[in-house]
């Protein structure tokens, strides 16, 4: 039996359906601190061998030691066109996909996208975080809305990313003098639990190991395809 289910929604609306959608989703979203330390993180990412196909990877490694204990990938064709905003509606049916392959149970998903920290407060981590009922978070190379001002140079600072007087994100410092990524919770996570795992996770990079391993894996493949 599948540690994931294979959820079969309607992924094929318009981009005005969609964000009516995510407006009435946002709400759901809980935030809440993990019922005990997590032993297991997940990253995910996805990659663009071709225009009209998706490939993601998952991984799976123990925390806080940081062991890569399982790699699982999916690949399917595209069907949603890109949009800023949208990105759960392009990648999530190759994500749902991957993450119905792991035979291992993460505490905790990370997204390469963005949570909360979104216009309409449901990016990619918190809808898929969502649909599972998972313990999720974003971990964003870009923001969708920026912080008021960066966090400091050194590692481990970060700023408060807000929308409408809300806290809803940071712009997190993982390295001294590396650009910030930037992180907000997905589903049943508090932000400053989210930050925290995000900075002990990325020892020695910007990006968190989970999601650099799995940008690693999401983009194997498509080296390899390359060359062919």
């Amino acid at each position: 039996m599948a540690l994931f289910p294979r959820l079969n929604l309607p992924w094929d609306l318009s981009p005005e359906q969609a964000r009516a959608l995510q407006a009435a989703w946002r709400d759901r979203v809980l935030s809440l601190p993990l019922p005990a330390p997590p032993r297991l993180l997940a990253g995910l990412d996805v990659s663009y061998p071709q225009p009209d196909v998706a490939r993601a990877a998952a991984v799976v490694l123990t925390y806080p030691d940081l062991e890569l204990i399982e790699v699982a990938t999916a690949q399917r064709g595209v069907t949603f066109p890109y949009r800023p905003g949208l990105l759960a509606f392009r990648e999530g049916p190759v994500l749902l996909e991957v993450l119905a392959r792991l035979h291992t149970r993460p505490d905790v998903l990370f997204f390469d996208g963005h949570g909360i920290a979104h216009p309409r407060g449901l990016g990619l981590a918190a809808h898929l975080g969502l649909m599972l009922d998972w313990p999720s978070l974003g971990c964003a190379k870009a923001p969708l809305i920026p912080p008021a001002v960066p966090p400091d140079r050194e590692r481990g600072h970060y700023a408060p990313i807000s929308l409408q007087a809300r806290l809803i994100g940071a712009a997190v410092r993982t390295q001294t003098d590396v650009r910030p990524v930037y992180v907000s919770i997905g589903h049943r996570i508090d932000l400053e639990t989210a930050v925290q795992l995000v900075l002990t996770s990325a020892p020695r990079y910007r990006l968190p190991e989970p999601l650099r391993l799995a940008h690693h894996y999401a983009t194997q493949a498509v080296t390899a395809q390359a060359g062919a």
